[in-house]
């Protein structure tokens, strides 16, 4: 018997001993590849909810997210706000996501002179900060080293908006189907975006600028805000119309939206002329408005490319790792994406995209 007892507690021992080293290795596997990596918070503040453009852009960040989890198997939260254009609600917004331990803020300013206080919030709690779409004044941008803009030059995009309007009037037959009084002075109006956006000061004064120093003639007959949004557009051109009922050759507008708005009231007003008429961003409806020959061009803006690059640098910031290689940084602040040039005969290739 005591043969066997020693024999069975011997076993006993030993089993105990595998079960303990069996537990302690599991216990150990499931640290290292169980135990997550540090999550990541990304907020995005809109200036508006409804604003085409931006909506565009917080999709692919959503999509980028997504796969970058899948590739990772880190969680990302991403959390999207508009602040309905109140500089009041998006500096609330701000302070809710600072509270709730956000890493990283994306802010697409309602008012791009006024980032102060966005930007004494995030640096009392050592929160980065990237701009997009409104960019901050330079005096702003330089407070810390943490903050960072991501968008694209607005003078090449009216630079670019001109050449589509210099090609079609360079030619003799477009050139006189757009100079329906046979003046050879194009009489034109202008669909601004928002008052004191960079974006609008640099479209609206250097688009037709561009088209003089080509050796165009032209006659601006008058100008209206409408706030890059649709409705608006269409408003502000029947007003337009009213006043000019048979004079308006082209219409010129610093974004896509405004630009299908005023084609909405020349058809619903059964406009006699056909204007030539321009937009910016390259939005779907745009691109399907260009297929099907109503705008005649616009000028595409990287929505994508920029949420992408945007989502690239908060994930690196959140993660506390270098910016990837193709971070491209000026003066270590500014990432800007490139514009491109879209009329009926290049649109298929961005139907594709």
């Amino acid at each position: 018997m005591k043969t066997i007892r020693h024999y069975c507690s011997r076993s006993l021992t030993k089993a105990l001993v595998i079960m303990v080293t069996a537990s302690a290795i599991l216990c150990g596997c499931g640290t290292v590849s169980m135990s997550p990596s540090k999550d990541v918070k990304i907020a995005v503040l809109t200036y508006d909810e409804h604003d085409t453009f931006v909506d565009s852009m917080t999709k692919y960040m959503t999509k980028w997210c997504r796969q970058k989890e899948k590739e990772t198997g880190k969680r990302i939260t991403l959390s999207v706000v508009g602040a309905k254009k109140s500089q009041l609600t998006q500096n609330d917004q701000v302070q809710k996501f600072i509270s709730e331990n956000y890493d990283v803020l994306c802010v697409n300013l309602v008012d791009r002179t006024d980032a102060m206080v966005i930007i004494d919030k995030a640096m009392e709690s050592d929160t980065p900060v990237i701009f997009f779409n409104r960019e901050p004044v330079e005096e702003d941008l330089s407070r810390w080293d943490k903050i960072y803009y991501v968008g694209a030059l607005a003078r090449q995009s009216a630079e670019m908006q001109a050449k589509i309007i210099t090609d079609a009037l360079s030619d003799p037959q477009k050139f006189a189907s757009i100079d329906a009084n046979d003046n050879g002075t194009i009489q034109y109006v202008i669909l601004e975006g928002e008052a004191g956006h960079q974006d609008t000061l640099v479209r609206t004064s250097v688009c037709p600028k561009e088209l003089m120093k080509a050796g165009f003639s032209l006659e601006k007959l008058g100008d209206e805000y409408a706030n890059w949004d649709r409705d608006q557009g269409r408003t502000r051109m029947r007003e337009l119309i009213d006043r000019y009922p048979f004079q308006i050759e082209m219409v010129i507008a610093n974004n896509d939206d405004m630009a299908l708005g005023a084609i909405d009231a020349i058809e619903e007003s059964n406009y006699p002329l056909d204007p030539f008429v321009v937009g910016i961003n390259g939005t779907e409806e745009a691109l399907e408005a260009i297929r099907t020959m109503k705008l005649d061009g616009t000028v595409y803006n990287d929505s994508k490319g920029q949420a992408e690059m945007i989502m690239e640098m908060a994930y690196a910031l959140g993660s506390n790792e270098e910016f990837p290689g193709n971070v491209d940084l000026t003066f270590n602040k500014y990432v800007f994406t490139p514009y491109s040039m879209i009329t009926y005969d290049n649109v298929q290739k961005y139907l594709r995209q």
